[in-house]
């Protein structure tokens, strides 16, 4: 048997990390400014997380959902604490697209309501109804496509009142920050609009904090900046630091009923080790602080390089967006530098590392980018 290749692969094999860096198959020590695709929150193989998996696969890994486990509760409060929604209800499952599956699904539930509205250059997922709401025509194929979901402009608060109007969408989901689409962020007049209308017309509002959640902006959740709250939250990636792991959380207005969502392996005890874990990690050490830190250093520090058309992002979310002529400087960073970015489209370079990066690996990054560009 082969693999069903579906991916681009660089031929490069990591094959160990620690913090912010991994090395590969060959020896070969790399900067990782990724951290696959914004899943690795508080560094690579920490001591303490290793230890949190460790000694809980010793004791039990899985059981379903049909017993009680006090490691989601345990969970369920600790996020509650950091994210600054404790009065709202945790349900788990296993992945970013999982997540906004369920947030769709509920809000249908709730409002009786079958449409969604979704914002054009939008990701949300690769699964049914996730790339439905996902503005790609490419990755979804005909059974995924529906007359359920409308795209509206980000930050079109005219196009957001009037569909809103019309009472037909159960709910509006929009990322914190766009990140696939090249890191564009919804403005403070955008967010509040759109709370504003689901409260007019009945409709929720989805936060997707898939990638931009977790603290990686300086905040717990990107939109906190802007002082709304969402109905229910999406989160994954940093959640588990590289183990699946997936969540909503839901306006306690909102009744759960038995049946209404499930999932086997959502909440195993790995994944909520894993995840307490990295909650904690990130307490103790102040990663979010960090975050905000040292994403300042680095948009100040990339202004005014030559090769630079426009920075977006903030904290450890940046896109820069370079100049024509500068399109394999991904490509470069990687095998003349060996620094690990991420990409979106040809000519953007979309940072994403680890919360706890230090200065001094920050400023590694900037002299390798202005020594390709000068």
């Amino acid at each position: 048997m082969e693999l069903f290749k579906t991916y681009k692969l660089w031929p490069i094999e990591p094959v160990k990390g620690l913090g912010c860096k991994v090395w590969d198959s060959s020896s070969t020590e790399y900067l990782d400014l990724y951290g696959g695709h914004a899943v690795i929150s508080v560094g690579h193989c920490h001591p303490k997380y290793l230890e949190a998996l460790g000694s809980q696969a010793a004791k039990i890994g899985f059981y379903s959902n049909a017993v009680e486990n006090s490691l989601q509760v345990t969970l369920a409060h600790k996020l509650g604490e950091a994210c600054g929604y404790a009065d709202y209800n945790l349900f788990l499952c296993n992945s970013g697209a999982e997540a906004n599956e369920n947030a769709m699904k509920l809000a249908s539930f709730v409002t009786g309501r079958a449409k969604i509205l979704a914002c054009s250059k939008a990701f949300h997922g690769r699964t049914s109804g996730a790339v439905a709401v996902t503005d790609n025509p490419k990755i979804q194929s005909p059974f995924n496509k529906t007359g359920n979901v409308e795209f509206i402009p980000l930050n079109d608060v005219a196009a957001l009142e009037s569909k809103l109007a019309t009472k037909e969408f159960a709910a509006v989901i929009i990322e914190g920050i766009q990140g696939v689409a090249g890191i564009w962020e919804p403005t403070a007049d955008f967010l509040k609009a759109a709370r504003t209308s689901c409260d007019k017309y009945g409709t929720l509002l989805i936060m997707d904090e898939v990638q931009s959640g977790y603290g990686r902006t300086g905040y717990f959740y990107a939109h906190q900046k802007h002082g709304i709250k969402a109905d229910i939250v999406s989160m994954a990636k940093g959640m588990g630091n590289g183990f699946p792991i997936g969540g909503i959380i839901i306006n306690p207005s909102i009744a759960a009923t038995y049946g209404m969502l499930g999932t086997t392996f959502g909440g195993n005890h790995l994944a909520c080790a894993a995840a307490i874990s990295v909650l904690d990690i990130m307490k103790d050490e102040k990663l979010m602080q960090n975050a905000a830190a040292v994403g300042e250093f680095l948009m100040q520090n990339l202004q005014g390089n030559k090769a630079v058309k426009q920075l977006r992002g903030r904290g450890l979310m940046i896109g820069i967006e370079v100049k024509e002529g500068y399109e394999t400087l991904r490509d470069r960073l990687l095998f003349e530098k060996h620094i690990f970015t991420g990409g979106a489209g040809v000519n953007v370079i979309r940072l994403l590392p680890p919360l706890c990066i230090s200065r001094d690996q920050a400023a590694q990054f900037i002299q390798s980018f202005n020594e390709l560009t000068a």
